[in-house]
């Protein structure tokens, strides 16, 4: 049974509970009605705001009345920074003459840019033809519709599914269906055209190397001879046509007024189009926050913020330090945690509002305690009345992270909306032929669990599930797997390893399940994770043998695979229940996300759950060597800057979590992850002024793959 009843602290283990929390300087209460004077020229336009409710501080009203020149909004969570551009949007129109049609305004979602514009046509003196007319886009529709202006007919490719076909198809054509995942090269070229550079450019000085060249220079080669584009294409199409100087030139003319919303998130394709646009006029205003650069691997560059006045020596820098989300306690940990990175430019946020209450933090045994007292906390505070669902929002690092809090919540019918992730765990890609190994221990003949067991064989799923099946109809068989043996289609060794894996299936039932899949990935489940898709092992090693990892930890909570295969069964049926509801949940439903999908929502309440050594900041980032994603995206830089760039990222990463919080934080940190001791994070240490123990960097790393440190039968 597990123990739910863990009491909250105000403190952070490892913390003397004398220990003064950290908390915010309380902003100044001015506002425009006070900073702004009557006999100003411009004072019309924010009595005009106020009198919509819209009431600006000193660094926002210095943001809105900029004018000519380029200007960096250094914009804090939850600091109005969307305010701020709506209203100097209106600005622009309302008191400085500027043509509606000659403002651009770049945003990164279709959402982002929606909203934006309701809200300049909501702004006083600005028309619904004046709000209709400036041009606010995100960089790809701005992009198609300039060349769609100048001629452009290309199809796109704007749904992911398609380019996957695509490739499969070029995949089964180059005899490399059973080597590589689609979406890992998709994702793997996207990042390098990203960079400017095209598939021919690709390296490959290794075997691997020169495989991934071949296929993506076929994938973009059978593109191009049929006149289509994917949302890469569309930028560095329109990157390439700017170095056509009268083609510039038009839209240097068009656009003289620039503004650019998540500056941080841009990639070099992007940071290279603003810096075209702007070069004429130099009439650009950025917004964004370096201490939220939480993307990196997607190709963000900090360097964007933090090199701009470099690039644009005259340019103005005003910081919006004045924020409205949390409460000062909330926002004074998130200070503390940030301000230990190097890499950003300095500032401390005010909270507007009063003090509230402090951050509450739990150290539970383990992630199965952390998901029971979590889930049990949450609930009460739904029955006393004090939340509704929809107001609480449980964040996790990683996928692997939320396994044990998604089972709580599915076996208590707890209505959640879960981010990123279609399946629970041991329905994932990597988790489900070793659970599917597990369902034909108990059924051999349970068809629906063959195809999982066929991959690890390296037998072809699609075609050898069909061959089952085939003989099935003719010579029914207590293990259908043995037809395999019979397949003209495989070699002698093949027919050898699919009676030795019968074998081993057989023996499976007997075992402690967590002793079954490591005799699986001792065999040959690591060994074919490796071998199956050498980017995704290279790049995402860790990840890989983290999940595997997570798998055994929830695992042996079971002493019997019977016990442990009905359980896994009975949460996917649950989870299918949850997902045929979603539409009618999603009004009151707990948000389960990671942290990088959280970045720019907010919640009254907040559970960060797994903030310890190795899951925040994340064993990647404590290795030896740095992260094979990070040194993709940074070939130029030395390893042991790409290890601080790492660890900083990781910094950032609970900064931008502890900021969603409006009203309620709380923290759990387990003592044991795969049952190994974990301290709590370094990062609520540090904001409390303790220093972490010296650890070399390799002592959080995880044992390898196939290591000795098994549980015993």
């Amino acid at each position: 049974m597990v123990n739910t009843q863990l009491t909250p602290t105000g403190v952070p283990a490892q913390v003397p509970a004398s220990a003064a929390p950290p908390q915010a300087k309380t902003a100044p209460t001015l506002t425009s009605r006070e900073l702004v004077k009557n006999d100003e020229p411009d004072a019309f336009f924010f009595r005009e705001l106020e009198n919509s409710g819209i009431l600006l501080n000193a660094p926002q009203i210095k943001a809105v009345r900029h004018g000519e020149g380029p200007m960096l909004i250094l914009a804090g969570a939850g600091c109005g920074k969307t305010t701020v551009l709506a209203a100097r949007t209106a600005y622009l129109l309302a008191v400085r003459r500027v043509p509606a049609s000659g403002i651009l305004l770049v945003t990164f979602t279709s959402k982002a840019a929606r909203e934006i514009k309701e809200r300049i046509a909501r702004m006083p003196g600005v028309g619904p033809a004046a709000a209709h007319a400036v041009e606010a886009r995100t960089f790809h529709s701005f992009a198609l519709l300039m060349l769609r202006r100048n001629g452009c007919k290309e199809q796109i490719l704007g749904e992911f599914g398609a380019q996957h076909t695509i490739m499969k198809m070029i995949l089964r054509r180059m005899g490399s269906a059973q080597t590589f995942q689609p979406e890992t090269l998709l994702a793997a070229l996207s990042a390098w055209k990203m960079q400017g550079k095209g598939a021919d450019e690709l390296p490959d000085r290794t075997d691997d190397e020169a495989a991934v060249k071949n296929i993506l220079t076929a994938y973009e080669d059978w593109k191009q001879e049929r006149n289509l584009w994917d949302f890469d294409d569309i930028l560095l199409e329109l990157r390439r046509r700017m170095d056509d100087r009268l083609f510039l030139k038009r839209l240097q003319n068009r656009y003289a007024w620039i503004m650019v919303d998540e500056f941080q998130d841009t990639n070099l394709i992007q940071y290279e189009l603003v810096q075209y646009l702007a070069a004429a006029h130099r009439n650009l205003a950025v917004v964004g926050d370096d201490d939220q650069t939480i993307y990196t691997f997607n190709g963000a560059r900090q360097e964007s913020i933090l090199e701009f006045d470099k690039l644009y020596p005259e340019s103005k820098i005003v910081t919006l330090d004045i924020n409205y989300r949390s409460d000062s306690r909330i926002l004074g940990l998130g200070g503390a945690i940030v301000r230990h990175n190097r890499a950003r430019r300095p500032k401390d946020l005010k909270a507007a509002g009063p003090s509230g209450r402090m951050p509450q933090y739990v150290r539970p045994s383990h992630p199965e305690e952390e998901a029971a007292w979590v889930v049990d906390h949450l609930a009460r505070q739904v029955r006393s009345g004090k939340a509704a669902y929809k107001d609480i929002a449980i964040l996790h690092r990683t996928a692997g992270s939320s396994r044990a809090v998604l089972e709580q919540l599915l076996m208590r019918d707890i209505p959640f909306v879960q981010y990123g992730s279609q399946a629970v765990f041991y329905d994932q890609p990597l988790i489900k032929p070793l659970m599917d190994h597990l369902r034909l221990s108990l059924n051999p003949r349970r068809m629906e669990a063959l195809p999982g067991a066929l991959g690890p064989l390296y037998v072809p799923r699609e075609e050898g599930h069909a061959f089952i099946l085939a003989q099935e109809k003719e010579t029914r068989k207590k293990y259908p797997l043995i037809h395999l043996t019979r397949w003209s289609r495989l070699q002698s060794f093949q027919q050898d390893a699919v009676k030795e894996r019968i074998r081993l299936i057989k023996s499976l039932k007997a075992m402690k399940p967590a002793y079954a899949l490591q005799e699986m990935r001792r065999l040959f489940y690591d060994k074919y994770v490796q071998a199956g898709d050498p980017l995704v092992y290279t790049q995402y090693r860790d990840m890989v043998l983290d999940s595997l990892e997570e798998l055994e930890s929830a695992a042996a909570r079971f002493d019997s695979v019977e016990r442990f295969v009905a359980y896994a069964d009975e949460l996917s049926l649950r989870h299918a229940r949850m997902e045929a509801l979603k539409d009618k949940n999603e009004g009151d439903a707990v948000q389960l996300m990671t942290i990088h999908r959280a970045k720019g929502l907010e919640f009254p309440y907040v559970y960060l759950i797994g903030a310890s050594e190795g899951i925040l900041p994340h064993s990647t980032a404590l290795k030896d060597k740095p992260p094979e994603e990070l040194k993709a995206v940074r070939p130029e830089a030395a390893e042991e800057q790409i290890y601080e760039a790492a660890l900083e990222e990781e910094r950032r990463l609970a900064y931008v979590a502890v900021t969603r919080a409006k009203e309620r934080l709380y923290i759990s940190s387990p003592a044991y992850y795969h049952s190994k001791p974990a301290a709590p994070s370094r990062f609520l240490l540090e904001a409390y002024g303790i220093k972490p123990a010296k650890e070399s960097k390799s002592a959080s790393t995880r044992p390898a793959a196939g290591s000795k440190q098994r549980t015993r039968r």
